[in-house]
């Protein structure tokens, strides 16, 4: 069990306007040539999916008895993302398999995981979804983690969240998850259950007030001041318990609650995506995983990759007045620490699988592009 919770938060941990709005740097013409050279991105992306075609199983799968459908559904997204067409056989076969894993609840999951892997394999559906081909599969899917949604009292600490099933307790990763595919699927931004998620969401932030009403957040040090923990529900049993008794601020949970913030139109006028922002900008890296040193790096970078192209400053300017080419960064980043065989191999929470490490560079990637 306890191995498994490790796994788990891998897979899931491991897709700032300053000190005052008034502070906020002008955002750059658009029009600028932020990123990589494309045809310097498609030789990482071939090398890749090159050798993502000699691990994939003989029906479908990648690392099916690591995580079920998981690492599959989230490889052919980053593939799909990154031009690989439909009828490729590494698509081909990887939705077949998918398509087998559905449930009659709608969920999409083999002996566990049931929420992550429903949450990123509705995500690859869509991805694929030409024609409305897989409309009936997402909208079950969608019902699926709705029906699984925390439903506590409003006042609870729990409302809202997602966790990995509906009995165990929600986390942000989850969580995060979970908002992504819901709006995927077509929900509103103002159906319940996302505003539902996103009141867990807040508590999940280094942010006392009105939105965090939790004891942890007052415990808040400056420097952990808006970013993002992983679990609020139990702060005294937290591993990232700090010595004021508040909870250290992750940099991929940051950028996990910051990107569901703006998927789910949260104004960035806002104190909460201010405060995120502002955390952000003091803890600007590519070079590890804030929080965690180079554990979930690969995670972390496809929470920065979505959150930074939501957000949409270009240059960004971090909190020293440094601007910063994120794509660039971000491609510079992967590029170097791509395998000779094409593969990304990370430490700790799951990353030393190559399928994995490769399917969150390849979505981080895909985001990285002009």
């Amino acid at each position: 069990m306890k191995r498994q919770h490790a796994t788990l938060f891998g897979l899931t941990l491991m897709l700032t306007a300053g000190l005052l709005l008034s502070m906020e740097p002008a955002v750059e013409s658009a029009q600028g040539k932020f990123g990589p050279e494309p045809k310097d991105m498609q030789v990482v992306i071939d090398k890749a999916v090159a050798f993502l075609k000699t691990s994939q199983t003989a029906d479908g799968a990648f690392s099916p008895k690591f995580a079920g459908p998981g690492i599959t559904s989230l490889v052919l997204a980053g593939v799909v993302r990154n031009g690989v067409g439909l009828q490729d056989p590494i698509v081909a076969k990887g939705l077949d398999y998918l398509g087998k894993k559905t449930k009659d609840d709608g969920g999409i999951y083999d002996k566990g995981l049931a929420n992550y892997t429903t949450a990123v394999a509705l995500m690859a559906f869509k991805e694929a979804n030409t024609g409305g081909k897989y409309d009936a599969i997402i909208k079950k899917a969608a019902d699926f983690i709705k029906g699984i949604q925390h439903e506590e009292e409003a006042a609870h600490v729990a409302h809202g969240g997602f966790g990995y099933d509906k009995k165990g307790r929600p986390d942000l990763s989850n969580s995060g998850f979970s908002v992504e595919a819901l709006l995927a699927a077509g929900l509103s931004k103002d159906d319940p259950a996302v505003q539902r998620a996103l009141k867990f969401i807040s508590r999940c932030q280094n942010l006392p007030g009105e939105k965090n009403d939790q004891p942890f957040a007052k415990k808040t040090s400056d420097d952990d001041k808006g970013g993002f923990t992983y679990d609020p529900t139990n702060p005294d049993k937290s591993q990232y318990k700090t010595a004021a008794g508040g909870l250290r601020s992750l940099g991929g949970m940051t950028y996990s609650g910051l990107k569901s913030f703006l998927y789910a139109g949260v104004s960035k006028k806002d104190e909460r995506v201010v405060a995120a922002v502002s955390w952000v900008r003091q803890h600007y890296t590519l070079e590890e995983n804030p929080g965690m040193g180079k554990n979930g790096l690969y995670y972390y970078y496809h929470t920065f990759a979505k959150a930074m192209d939501a957000l949409g400053e270009e240059p960004f300017v971090d909190a020293k007045g440094a601007k910063h080419d994120w794509r660039m960064e971000l491609f510079r980043s992967l590029q170097k620490r791509q395998g000779a065989d094409g593969a990304w191999r990370g430490t700790g929470f799951g990353e030393e699988d190559p399928n994995l490490a490769t399917a969150f560079a390849l979505l981080s990637l895909s985001y990285a592009k002009r």
